[in-house]
């Protein structure tokens, strides 16, 4: 086992693969920095409000004036077109990985696993030797241009979308989605108005056929996009699978993501006409080095073995909290589970006087947008920050040392909606840790 490691490790692999992965990666970029920009998301998300909802660890990141955030967002985009042309390659991608990473730590409400997913890929290609072939760099500096890489840089990036879709499956294998058909059977009705297809999503077997495929495609897809014989009609199933999905829910630009970088499971050849066309109408020229000992030191070995190891641990470690996942969603986030619930709350906070003993409700709309409220609704982390801002706000106002409670109901896939903590407790006092949150009340089965 030791000597095929090994044997792996110093393999290599035609650059061409990395190469399209990187220009397709930067152009998505480009793409999606200036549709965030135009739809108007920058004062939306970061700009007006007043509080923004933080990671665990993250309360330091706070966000700019209006003129520092568009300034972020307009590096963002050069970097990203750094990263397509390969240019000052190195730089751009970690600007780009840092500026991305700082965006999404800036608000937990805006959370998805796409957001996620980009900054991972970024911050791996900022290690990777992707601008050695048809950049700017390698026409700037020939030395750095090669023909091959380490076959574990490829694959690398093949294993960080493989956990996308794995990950996604294996969450998918639970009664709620399986045998109960849920929250497609719930979601799907509504899109009966989509022309020439949407009759059938009145009926409630398509969302039976629809859960059980969805589970089978994320488990398969990887493993047959990697065998040369399922390939094609795996790549079939991936266009339209997110086609579909794009169509059917608000999801952004991940299914295009998805589409477009899964390209990197097909052949060198198919990689290299791409690479060698662009060169021809460029007039590329690349230098022939195959030296790939550089990048195959023990310390990157360890390096490398380390992060798949994070990423396949990170998203179990919901199994070291009691409870439903999806009621107290601890261990939810980075896990890769997309779409898998229908949860809502409505949550009403009180605010009392313990000098007084005056209490009164709070107006959310306040403190918080529409998204924001709710997203914290049934969050239970966002409802202890949520508390504590609050608390701090009312003391302002002159309040003695102000209780926050709040009656919280919160529904999952269609089950009656439930208290969701005790409203008696003072949430102010709570603190937002990793600890399982004894404070969430069990959810009750139908």
């Amino acid at each position: 086992m030791k000597r095929h490691l090994e044997d792996y490790w110093q393999n290599s692999s035609p650059i061409y693969p990395l190469v399209t992965f990187r220009i397709a990666f930067g152009l998505l970029m480009v793409i999606s920095t200036i549709r965030f920009i135009a739809l108007g998301w920058i004062d939306v998300q970061y700009v007006k409000p007043t509080f923004h909802f933080t990671y665990f660890g993250f309360s330091w990141i706070q966000p700019f004036n209006e003129l520092g955030m568009y300034c972020i967002f307009g590096l963002m985009i050069l970097s990203a077109i750094g990263i397509t042309v390969g240019f000052w390659y190195r730089f751009s991608a970690i600007l780009f990985f840092l500026l991305f990473t700082y965006v999404e730590l800036l608000d937990v409400s805006y959370y998805l696993n796409h957001y996620y997913f980009v900054s991972l890929v970024a911050g791996i290609l900022c290690f990777l030797p992707a601008n050695s072939s048809c950049s700017l760099d390698s026409i700037r500096k020939p030395s750095i241009g090669r023909t091959t890489v380490p076959r574990w840089m490829i694959d690398l990036l093949k294993f960080q979308i493989s956990c996308v879709y794995i990950f996604a499956g294996i969450a998918k294998i639970n009664s709620d989605w399986l045998l109960n058909a849920l929250p497609l059977k719930l979601w799907l009705p509504a899109q009966d108005t989509i022309p020439i297809i949407g009759f059938v999503f009145k009926y409630e077997l398509t969302a039976y056929i629809s859960s059980w495929f969805g589970m089978i495609f994320d488990c398969l897809t990887p493993f047959l996009l990697m065998n040369k014989r399922t390939r094609i009609v795996a790549y079939f199933f991936v266009v339209t699978f997110h086609i579909v999905t794009g169509i059917l829910f608000q999801i952004g630009v991940f299914p295009i993501v998805m589409i477009v970088l899964t390209t990197i499971f097909f052949s060198v050849s198919f990689h290299q006409n791409i690479v060698e066309k662009i060169q021809q109408l460029f007039r590329i020229t690349i230098s022939s080095s195959t030296n790939s000992k550089i990048f195959s030191s023990d310390i990157t070995k360890w390096i490398v073995i380390s992060y798949v190891i994070l990423q396949l641990l990170l998203p179990m470690r919901y199994i070291f909290y009691p409870g439903n996942l999806y009621w107290t969603e601890q261990g939810y986030r980075f896990s890769w589970r997309v779409m898998l619930m229908e949860k809502a709350g409505t949550a009403t906070f009180y605010v009392t006087d313990t000098k007084t003993g005056k209490k009164g409700f709070v107006e959310n709309s306040h403190f918080l947008n529409i998204h924001q409220e709710k997203q914290m609704s049934f969050q239970p982390d966002m409802i202890v920050q949520y508390a504590r801002h609050l608390k701090k706000e009312y003391s302002k106002m002159g309040l003695n040392n102000p209780k926050i409670t709040a009656e919280i109901y919160v529904t999952l896939n269609g089950r009656p909606s439930q208290l969701f903590v005790d409203s008696t407790i003072d949430l102010s006092l709570l603190e937002d840790t990793f600890e399982h949150k004894s404070w969430i009340r069990p959810i009750e089965s139908k």
